[in-house]
């Protein structure tokens, strides 16, 4: 009976290694990412700061280990994230279309176009380009005849953009894909289109220049992921209802004043609001109408290893304008000296 060959044997063992390795390493992209497919949403928040089974709870993250046994918690821990697990779940957020709609309408204006590439059959093209939403969410573009995402369009009007979130910094930050044709504006519409890209874009002095074109971009699916474990889709119906949240378009100025200045209000009022819960570090990254959403730093108990992870710390009430923001936050301040 022949036996195979020593390097025959290494080589079949490293092509199992390697497969097994891109499998993991498919699994730890598809959750940190966070695009899932359209047949379901994800929970707001998984409710958990560490992923558990029915069995043993496991370490934060999306941890891949290859032996030992599952890290235990300690049970004051356990307390903490049951408490953190209740108080995101019952946590005011907008509604998973407001929160993609307010996404599109305060971006910075640009996004990753990806057409069908004419000139590259087969292959997709992906274009940085300018963009304004309509009082729908759509789209509007202004392209060169010249530029290759114009002739891709032209020649096949599917597309994809992709936008990030103004104050996207990372994965914990949001995200959408619009997907839908992009088609050329009607004559009479040219106008119209113009004045909401210059209200977005207003040095855009090419909006005139007679080889440009406008395009509309009509929305069929919407894939957004808002962070760790807050992903899924929205349909069009959904989208083309909601309006953008109006606190959103000042938040940010909100958040960076409270960042600056008054880092450990915001580290008291998550103390105040979630029993055990102690970080050494609160950032805001974004202020909407029903609450805030922070990054925070801290050490789990009997652990000397930092975590980092966003979480929801919503408002008594909804507020309806700026100064109602800041009377709300100082509400919220006191409450938390108070607890203390």
């Amino acid at each position: 009976k022949e036996h195979p060959s020593p390097s025959f044997a290494h080589s079949s063992i490293t092509i199992i290694t390697m497969f097994v390795r891109s499998l993991l390493l498919l699994s730890v992209l598809q959750v940190t990412l966070g695009f899932v497919p359209a047949s379901g949403r994800r929970s707001v928040f998984d409710t958990r700061i560490f992923a558990e089974d029915k069995e043993e709870p496991k370490s934060a993250g999306h941890d891949v280990r290859s032996s030992g046994a599952p890290m235990k918690v300690d049970p004051e821990e356990a307390k903490v994230q049951a408490a953190f697990a209740e108080h995101q779940q019952n946590a005011a957020k907008l509604g998973w279309a407001t929160d993609v709609r307010t996404l599109v309408e305060y971006n910075h204006g640009f996004a990753v176009m990806s057409t069908i590439s004419k000139s590259d059959p087969g292959f997709p093209g992906g274009s940085v380009v300018g963009f304004a939403p309509d009082e729908e969410g759509r789209p509007l573009f202004i392209f060169s005849g010249m530029s290759t995402h114009t002739q891709d369009i032209l020649a096949d009007p599917k597309c994809s953009v992709t936008i990030a979130s103004k104050e996207f910094k990372g994965a914990a930050d949001g995200r959408v894909n619009l997907m839908g044709t992009a088609k050329l504006v009607p004559a009479d519409e040219r106008e119209k289109c113009k004045e909401m890209y210059l209200k977005k874009h207003p040095g855009a002095f090419w909006v005139d220049f007679g080889d440009f074109n406008w395009f509309r971009m009509e929305i069929e699916k919407i894939r957004f992921v808002g962070g760790f474990a807050r992903a899924g889709s929205v349909t069009p119906e959904e989208y083309n209802e909601a309006k953008p949240d109006p606190i959103s378009a000042f938040g940010m100025q909100v958040a960076q004043h409270m960042n600056d200045d008054h880092q450990e209000a915001t580290i008291a009022m998550i103390a105040g609001q979630i029993p055990g819960l102690e970080v050494t570090e609160a950032i805001i990254t974004s202020v909407d109408a029903l609450g805030m959403y922070v990054k925070v730093t801290r050490t789990p108990r009997a652990s000397d290893q930092p975590q980092q992870f966003k979480l929801r710390l919503p408002f008594p009430r909804p507020a309806e304008n700026r100064k109602d923001v800041k009377g709300i936050i100082v509400e919220m301040t006191q409450a938390a000296a108070k607890a203390e």
